[in-house]
């Protein structure tokens, strides 16, 4: 295989992880919501909240410190490495990139994300996860919380 082929495929799957991760943040967030309505426990898995909670956290503070995601740079690396700067490669890239990126100032994404982020970190608090193993919690019949 091409070495511009093997740059554009590792762009293309850092685009789909990039696409991932975005989708778990929303769809996350719109699941937790659904999950209390519904009472679904696996909602309340520390593990997938705080994953969720800590990720949402590190779009804030990109945000706010105006840092490209370690995924845009990788991606765009590898592009430039195939000499594919303008985003001509393949048909997934190409999809993926008109739903991930979006032409805003950047003042609108930040409020974007904050508002997201408040959003996930209130979530926290209104439906609470469950504690961690080490931090069981028993009720009075000796069921874990």
């Amino acid at each position: 295989m091409e070495s511009k082929t093997i740059y554009l495929l590792m762009a293309d799957i850092i685009l789909l992880i990039h696409l991932l991760f975005v989708l778990f943040l929303v769809f996350g967030l719109i699941l937790i919501f659904i999950g209390k309505l519904r009472s679904w426990s696996w909602i309340r898995n520390p593990w997938f909240r705080w994953i969720h909670l800590g990720s949402m956290g590190v779009v804030v503070l990109q945000s706010w410190l105006s840092v490209i995601c370690p995924l845009t740079i990788w991606e765009m690396a590898l592009r430039d490495k195939a000499d594919d700067t303008v985003y001509a490669g393949t048909f997934v890239s190409y999809w993926l990139e008109k739903i991930l990126y979006y032409q805003a100032p950047e003042w609108v994404f930040i409020i974007i994300y904050t508002v997201f982020g408040v959003l996930v970190l209130s979530s926290w608090f209104w439906i609470r996860p469950r504690p961690l193993g080490i931090f069981k919690h028993h009720n009075k019949n000796n069921q874990v919380l």
